[in-house]
Formats: structure tokens, C-alpha cells, sequence
């Protein structure tokens, strides 16, 4: 089940698991989409072999968007 709730965002990159930053940087390498089509980056991520990333754009529209303007991190594990 995925959460959409609306969680509070920090001035600043967004910070995401790993495998979701890889994701997101090659569907915006590859050039095949504007990164603010949000369906098509899900489908494009999905078809890239990136479902982590697919599932958390899909969940994260909030974030997602966020990170469009004030980038993306990797969130380290502790």
C-alpha cells in the first residue's frame, strides 16, 4: 500500500534512499522526457528496470516535485 501522506520539506535538497536517486538521475540522462512529466518518468523508470524509483515518484509527488528545484541526496543509513 503506498502512503501519500503530505510530509513536511526541509529548505534544501531532498534526501532519498539510494536505489531511488540512481533511478531518477538516468530517466534524467537519458533525455527522453521533461523531468516535471511526472507519469512518464514513473513509466520511463519503470521500464529502465527502476521500479524502487517508479514506486517512490508514484508515492512522493510532493517530494518529487520539491527536488526538481532544489535537487535530490542520497539519504544515508544509520
Amino acid at each position: 500500500m503506498i502512503d501519500r501522506k503530505r510530509q513536511p520539506v526541509a529548505p534544501g535538497p531532498v534526501r532519498v534512499p539510494r536505489e531511488v536517486f540512481t533511478g531518477i538521475e538516468a530517466v534524467r540522462e537519458s533525455g527522453l522526457t521533461n523531468m516535471f512529466d511526472r507519469p512518464v518518468v514513473i513509466q520511463l523508470a519503470e521500464t529502465m528496470g527502476f521500479t524502487e524509483t517508479a514506486r517512490w515518484v508514484e508515492a512522493h509527488g510532493d517530494l518529487y516535485a520539491t527536488g526538481i528545484f532544489q535537487g535530490f541526496e542520497v539519504e544515508e543509513k544509520v
